[in-house]
């Protein structure tokens, strides 16, 4: 069983619980540091280590009138004064081979989006970083399929590595988290994140947005966390009604 280490923080299956927690996207470097402060006070008093997520660019919104985000530049700038005012380390997804560098040197892991996760080119780009690298099971693949896209990073020279479970498609608009899948990706020795948030999406179920069930993301944490695993993601909102982005499963 792989531990994959990130500064002082260590990712095991066997190991405590991580939490990998933030907002969607970056929205104000202002609330991004509020979102930050309210994560670092409650993981420090709880003794649980942490990480800070948010996305600078969310390139797969459904509608082209939907938010994006800062963009790279502004956005890996924001992620760097995080880091420099609360000490923890940040995690952030790449769209693009081309951003996977420059996300590299300011993130302490990189993430491949579930939608992009058999993009061999956008791999092999993460890969040559060198950094750790978290990777989203795609909501059409099975769990045995993750097999093939750690493979793919492992013969690009790249094995700090981690999967990240997100739920499965079910239907139209509908997403169900497969809990006999979570030992089915344990079996490849990686760590393995359990993302609550995102499972809890109904995709394109506002048409233009997707809606979600924010009520239950204690429960599906919990059940989650019966499993065994590294770590949670968790993303969160002060004002989720008004969030730019998922929202409605946001906490």
């Amino acid at each position: 069983m792989k531990t994959i280490a990130v500064g002082d923080i260590a990712f095991s299956n066997r190991s405590p619980f991580v939490l990998l927690g933030g907002m969607n996207v970056l929205e104000s470097e202002t609330l991004a540091h509020e979102v930050a402060e309210h994560f670092v006070n409650v993981t420090r008093k709880l003794g649980i280590p942490y990480v800070f997520k948010a996305s600078f660019d969310k390139a797969n919104r459904s509608s082209i009138h939907s938010y994006r985000g800062p963009g790279l530049e502004k956005g890996l700038a924001i992620l760097d004064s995080i880091k420099k005012r609360f000490g923890v380390p940040v995690i952030t997804d790449v769209h693009e081979p081309w951003q996977a560098q420059p996300a590299s040197e300011v993130a302490d892991i990189i993430q491949l989006p579930a939608f992009l996760s058999r993009q061999t080119d956008l791999v092999q780009a993460m890969a040559k970083t060198g950094a750790v690298i978290n990777i989203k099971k795609a909501q059409f693949l099975a769990p045995q399929e993750m097999r093939h896209i750690l493979t793919k990073f492992e013969e690009a020279g790249n094995d700090r590595l981690m999967l990240c479970e997100r739920g499965s498609s079910f239907g139209y608009n509908n997403l169900v988290v497969d809990m006999l899948g979570f030992s089915v990706m344990k079996q490849f020795a990686y760590p393995l994140v359990f993302d609550v948030t995102h499972s809890l999406q109904k995709p394109g179920g506002l048409s233009a947005s997707a809606d979600g069930r924010r009520a239950d993301v204690t429960t599906l944490a919990r059940a989650g966390m019966s499993q065994g695993i590294a770590g949670l993601f968790i993303e969160a909102h002060p004002d989720p009604a008004n969030a730019k982005c998922d929202g409605p499963c946001a906490l």
